[in-house]
């Protein structure tokens, strides 16, 4: 036995060396440029052009730094530091051996100095040394691209990790020669922690909090710099028997994120953003200010759910996204549900979750309030399984959207929120058998989503009021 493991160590050892030494790196300070062009910057989930076979070039980047007020949930506002107005910043799209002339511009309405650390420079801080620039003011720098990948960059301005928390990040791709290989579809994606005075969901604009910094103790982990930013109308889309390219970075500024997509197995995984590749992979990690490049092809429709697997991210905080994907269905693939039959191990009661005492939510005057509170209750606890758009998860959860059940009787609803159910239902004609947990929430705010879910989607306009609530939950 003894013989036999280490005669598998040893090929196991042989394989190993023969996969490194296929790996040459390639010495791109001596490629030649021919020619210059203007790099295509892109704003998240776009990335630009494959750089395919062209030669390297000596390539302009012009990039403006811009500190701007924008939406981190519904009802909140923060104000973002951004490289190109977005968080991310703008995807930067290059080769090995190309030659990069940095131009970074600090708008003259901005209250900060800034600079910027490219993961993928040779030289002090990245570029930070080179690119520290006052509002109003421009700095150029230059650097050749000499190691293919996928990179992070972020400003490097003291306090770094605040300049990193407030959105200054972004991915700059190296393409070997002759470019990745072709995809169907690309996309950027990229996660980040933030830390406000507010906790999660309140209102209003929130400043940024360095004790939670410190303390890692994040309000919000979300791609692409707010919750909601990869679903509804902005989720990402793909057919059937397409292939799928994702550049995912983490910009951090603390959490390592589980990426995985629900539904879906990654084919090729270029492990944090190098040239070594993995295969058939269903989570990987990818550390803060790190990246990854994930591949797979979609061969089912549905809709893949994209999350940070340290899953209470997703369901609480907003690291949650869409793939809708479109398409006929393979049945040989993904059956659906075959059957649907009772199994009561246990005996035929009905368990429910231990229920808990809400906290207090400030109380809604007016109609417009209530349905404005409800919508920002329904994105933190209802939008994983119901969907942004109230059209539930096939086979899983019931539509609320245009939902004859819901609008056929509104205390038994009131009840479901309060009590939780187990059990079928029929929805609009389908049968569901799944169990919605009792919900951990106020009268007040019970009144408010469920009057926000009667309000939209084609629903019969019922208000809810906490008066309502109250009554229901008095019931033995």
């Amino acid at each position: 036995m003894k013989k036999i493991f280490i005669l598998i160590f040893a090929s196991v050892a042989f394989i190993g060396c023969k996969q490194n030494d296929e790996y040459k790196k390639v010495d791109a300070s001596q490629i030649k440029v021919e020619g210059s062009m203007n790099a295509e910057l892109t704003a998240p989930p776009f990335v630009p052009k494959p750089v395919g076979d062209r030669p390297a070039k000596k390539l302009i980047v012009n990039m403006e730094i811009i500190e701007k007020e924008g939406e981190m949930a519904d009802g909140v506002k923060y104000v973002y530091w951004t490289f190109g107005g977005t968080v991310p910043g703008s995807f930067i799209r290059t080769r090995i051996g190309d030659e990069v002339e940095f131009h970074l511009k600090n708008h003259p309405d901005n209250k900060l100095p800034h600079n910027i650390d490219l993961h993928a420079v040779t030289g002090p801080g990245g570029g930070a040394k080179s690119s520290f620039v006052a509002p109003g003011h421009e700095v150029t720098f230059s650097f050749k691209v000499l190691n293919q990948g996928l990179y992070v960059y972020h400003c490097a301005t003291a306090p770094v990790g605040m300049h990193i928390a407030n959105g200054m990040y972004g991915l700059i791709l190296v393409e070997p020669e002759g470019g990745l290989p072709p995809v169907d579809k690309e996309y950027y994606v990229m996660q980040g922690d933030f830390y406000t005075k507010g906790a999660n969901g309140e209102k209003g604009l929130q400043p940024f909090d360095m004790v939670k910094a410190v303390k890692e103790e994040p309000d919000y982990v979300v791609f692409n710099g707010k919750t909601g930013s990869l679903t509804g109308d902005n989720a990402l889309t793909a057919k059937v028997g397409e292939t799928i390219r994702l550049f995912v970075g983490n910009g951090g500024p603390n959490l390592v994120s589980s990426f995985h997509v629900i539904g879906e197995i990654f084919d090729n995984v270029h492990v944090e953003g190098g040239s070594l590749v993995n295969h058939d992979v269903q989570t990987t990690l990818v550390p803060a200010g790190g990246a990854a490049i994930v591949d797979f092809k979609v061969d089912v429709p549905g809709s893949l759910v994209i999350v940070d697997h340290s899953i209470f991210r997703t369901f609480n905080k907003g690291s949650l996204g869409l793939i809708n994907v479109s398409g006929d269905e393979n049945k040989t693939i993904y059956s659906g549900t075959q059957s649907d039959e009772v199994y009561h191990p246990e005996g035929s009661t009905i368990q429910t979750m231990p229920n808990e005492t809400g906290a207090k939510a400030p109380k809604a005057v007016t109609l417009v309030e209530r349905i404005a509170d409800g919508k920002s209750i329904y994105a933190k606890t209802c939008f994983a399984c119901h969907q942004a758009t109230g059209e539930g998860l096939p086979n899983a959860f019931p539509p609320l959207a245009k939902s004859d059940y819901l609008n056929a009787d509104v205390n038994r609803a009131i009840e479901i929120v309060l009590k939780g159910k187990t059990g079928e239902v029929v929805v609009n004609g389908k049968k569901f058998n799944s169990v919605m947990t009792a919900q951990t929430l106020s009268d007040e705010e019970v009144a408010n989503v469920l009057t926000y879910v009667y309000s939209t989607w084609g629903n019969s306009k019922k208000e809810v009021t906490p008066a309502m609530v109250k009554a229901v939950r008095s019931k033995k």
